[in-house]
């Protein structure tokens, strides 16, 4: 199986907390096994993929990757 998030890396965090619906809770549950079999890795549960995923979804969107340019060109 083949999936958009790799390996996750172990890095410092940063306490966020946030509200979300229960559907999505159960995807991203569902998405965790999916990736731990897939990578090999124990599963750490759904909280770990979702900065992963967000890194991935901005490092592919071309709107923010341009609007990033912009907001560094101009300060």
């Amino acid at each position: 199986m083949t999936l958009k998030l790799g390996p996750i890396a172990d890095d410092k965090p940063v306490k966020v907390t946030i509200d979300m619906p229960a559907d999505v809770y159960r995807d991203l549950s569902a998405y965790a096994e999916a990736h731990a079999q897939a990578t090999g890795q124990a599963s750490s549960g759904p909280a770990k993929l979702i900065v992963p995923m967000l890194v991935q979804f901005m490092a592919t969107d071309r709107g923010f990757a341009k609007a990033r340019r912009q907001l560094g060109a101009g300060g």
